[in-house]
């Protein structure tokens, strides 16, 4: 097997069903053969190892700990899904204090152990907080941690196939920005269905206010749904998506979906939140973003729900004041 780099990937959480996932799907796209696993919970992760040893890959070295100098040392690239997990009845938010300390010590582990590290992904909800902790205590460049975000997108796209009864390829361009969770900003004005732009259809009797409102209600509860559905939060979604993610950092395939990253420019700073980027080998930048005017005011009502979580967990004492964070990063301007 031809691999995108032969570069040590490190899987965080690894024992769980998102890091497992992410582990195989690693390995199955290619990225590279040197595959470190790592979890606290000893038992579970050496049955992981076991299982993908059992799978039969060819030219790949799996390795297992649960010593995080250990894992980390030496990493190139890292896929982080070691937090809690959100249980029924449970928002992202509700994961917020426990989530935020786990989040402190990732970065500072990462800043000990792995300081030339070339790219983070951050899934571990509330993943815009979780992966903006990360960045300051890594003393990463903003570019070098991104957050999975392109859940919402993707969620979307699967909402407007099912409802126009269309394969999901003839879905194009579906994004949402903003913060990962139901106070995210759903876009109508970039998307496209069989070729018709959705801002020609909404209105219409193909598709009626009330019904896109409902559609739009539908992606902002599609992680609760899952819950419902099979009893447990999502695991195979976003495992593949992180590991496309990371697949991109390498200098592979491109990322097709909005990611999770440090946005500072004149109206939003400070923040990490899903907006339209380009992910290489050389990291994440940010591209233009526009929308509608009312697009544009449910993306301004996310960043302030941002700024809010994000101002808790300053007041929690897990961050200092903006004003400290050049000292803390002094990548962060």
């Amino acid at each position: 097997m031809k691999f995108v780099t032969d570069e040590k990937l490190t899987i965080v959480g690894a024992a769980g069903m998102i890091g497992s996932n992410m582990a195989q799907t690693a390995i199955m796209m290619g990225l590279t053969p040197n595959i470190c696993l790592y979890d606290p919970y000893a038992p579970g992760l050496e049955g992981v190892a076991e299982e993908l040893f059992h799978c039969g890959f060819e030219g790949v070295n799996v390795t297992f700990t649960s010593d995080i100098k250990e894992a980390l040392t030496g990493a190139k690239y890292i896929v982080n899904s070691g937090g809690a997990a959100r249980k029924a009845g449970m928002t992202r938010e509700d994961l917020l204090k426990g989530n935020a300390a786990i989040a402190e010590e990732f970065g500072k582990n990462v800043k000990e152990y792995c300081p030339d590290v070339k790219h983070i992904v951050v899934i571990f909800n509330p993943a815009d907080i979780t992966g903006l902790i990360t960045l300051l205590y890594s003393g990463l460049k903003p570019s070098q941690v991104t957050t999975l975000a392109a859940l919402d997108s993707t969620r979307l796209r699967s909402e407007l196939a099912k409802y126009f009864q269309v394969p999901l390829d003839e879905v194009k361009n579906c994004r949402t920005y903003g913060g990962h969770g139901e106070q995210m900003a759903v876009f109508a004005s970039t998307a496209s269905v069989a070729g018709t732009p959705l801002t020609e259809i909404i209105g219409t009797d193909k598709l009626p206010k009330e019904t896109w409102a409902e559609i739009q209600q539908k992606v902002t509860k599609g992680g609760a749904n899952i819950i419902a559905l099979r009893g447990r939060s999502s695991f195979q979604s976003p495992s593949y998506v992180s590991i496309e993610m990371i697949g991109a950092a390498m200098g592979g395939k491109d990322f097709r979906w909005p990611a999770g990253t440090y946005v500072s420019n004149e109206k939003y700073d400070h923040i990490m939140m899903a907006w339209e980027t380009e992910i290489s080998a050389e990291g994440c930048i940010c591209k233009p973003l526009a929308g509608t005017p009312d697009e544009e005011a449910a993306l301004n009502k996310s960043y302030a729900h941002l700024c809010e979580l994000r101002d808790e967990v300053i007041a929690m004492g897990v961050l200092p004041a903006i004003s400290e964070w050049n000292k803390l990063n002094p990548n962060i301007k």
